[in-house]
């Protein structure tokens, strides 16, 4: 019996099943893993654009290290999460910062960010600390050191330090400088998590404030397929390190609400970085 001469369908159930053939013989494979399979073959961007949600293992293994570092990233997907020290360290995006920085980070790497905060902490333990923007932050130079020894204890060398444009110095509660600066774990921006900047500055005819340039242009590809990891698995409340006005920082709230809070106040640290 000839294939052309089987009854027709015009649509696939998870059920449907495909013949492919090759070195290792006959074999079939199912619909869902077949458009898994197929799409990302033609390019290794199209990893980003597909959430599969697999747990990877309790370790980055070498295999998937070499497939990072070739940028081919076989079988690891957005949403895809290893659990290490019973956290979930999810990946978010891919290759999101590559060539980006006064020192371009020509490196293949992977956006991870773990499901839920780690702890909680101020941005800042006084207004003191406001006019340095978040490079001079309470949170960036001691609070993160936590998350920066967790993370260290579960990734260890394949953590990729890359150059990051971050606020310095604040004027009358608004962003008045930036320079680059080294950024191994640091904390999202506005745009990482919505896809956009809700409060902040905005230019106008007499107003240009290059105090809010940024590498980080569009949302990360996991909160844009799947919004709800916005959200902290438990709906604790995170910061953000856009500098919103006196003594504000950006949040994400745990009611699913972009919000800003006092920098003072105790609220989630959820940071992101590079491995490859």
């Amino acid at each position: 019996m000839k294939i052309t001469e089987y009854p027709q369908t015009n649509y696939l159930v998870p059920e449907n099943v495909f013949l492919v053939d090759g070195p290792s013989g006959t074999q079939t494979i199912n619909t869902i893993d077949l458009g898994k399979e197929l799409v990302p073959k033609v390019v290794p961007e199209m990893h980003r654009m597909i959430f599969r949600g697999k747990n990877l293992g309790s370790t980055v293994y070498g295999f998937q290290l070499q497939a990072i570092r070739e940028g081919v990233f076989d079988d690891l997907f957005v949403g895809d999460y290893w659990e290490i020290n019973d956290i979930i360290w999810r990946i978010v995006d891919i290759n999101y910062w590559f060539n980006c920085g006064d020192s371009p980070f020509n490196v293949n790497h992977l956006v991870i960010m773990p499901d839920w905060i780690l702890y909680q902490n101020v941005m800042n333990y006084s207004t003191y600390n406001m006019g340095d923007g978040y490079a001079g932050s309470t949170m960036r130079t001691i609070n993160l050191d936590d998350a920066k020894t967790t993370i260290n204890a579960a990734f260890g060398e394949k953590v990729r330090s890359h150059r990051q444009v971050l606020t310095n110095s604040v004027i009358d509660g608004k962003p008045s400088g930036w320079a680059w600066y080294d950024s191994i774990v640091d904390l999202p921006n506005q745009i990482n998590m919505y896809g956009s900047s809700i409060f902040t500055s905005v230019t106008d005819v007499n107003n240009i404030p290059s105090s809010i340039e940024t590498i980080d242009k569009q949302q990360f590809a996991l909160f844009a397929i799947k919004p709800s990891f916005i959200l902290d698995k438990f709906l604790a409340g995170q910061w953000l390190r856009d500098v919103v006005a006196d003594n504000m920082y950006a949040m994400v709230s745990g009611y699913g609400h972009a919000g800003y809070y006092g920098a003072t106040n105790y609220l989630g640290v959820r940071p992101c970085f590079a491995i490859g």
